[in-house]
């Protein structure tokens, strides 16, 4: 069970390096300047690729994490918090990918500050994790 909690934590990692950093490019296409089409692409080309590549590390986070489920059982209040605060972070994965579909199309109408404050979710909830997950709280 260590190997897939080994994997888990791997997966978890890298899914976040992409909820990090996907916003953050968000917030460079909020700004790009109406008539700079070639940096308006570029990022579009960045933000379509990372999604991409971080949808399957979610999976497999998310995989991983059903396998230790299994192997431990389903106990505690922190365990079902922690279970919680995962599904949001689904959810905000999932809306990140409408974001991008609305800038792809130009239909984006948010600006660089909501995306920054937007960018600041995933940081929260990993915190939120990582303490009910050593601390067990409950």
């Amino acid at each position: 069970m260590l190997i897939v909690k080994s994997l888990h934590i791997w997966m978890v990692i890298s899914w976040f390096a992409g909820l990090f950093y996907l916003p953050r490019i968000f917030v460079n296409l909020a700004m790009v300047e109406p008539g700079s089409i070639a940096e308006r692409d570029r990022l579009l080309l960045m933000a379509g690729k990372l999604y991409r590549f971080m949808t399957p590390l979610g999976i497999l986070a998310v995989g991983f994490g059903l396998w230790l489920w299994l192997g431990f059982g389903f106990s505690g209040g922190w365990l079902h918090a922690k279970t919680a605060l995962v599904l949001v972070l689904v959810a905000y994965h999932l809306y990140c990918g409408r974001v991008l579909r609305d800038f792809q199309s130009t239909r984006n109408a948010r600006g660089h500050v909501w995306f920054r404050w937007f960018n600041e979710l995933p940081v929260l909830v990993l915190l939120a994790v990582i303490f009910l997950v050593v601390l067990k709280p409950f």
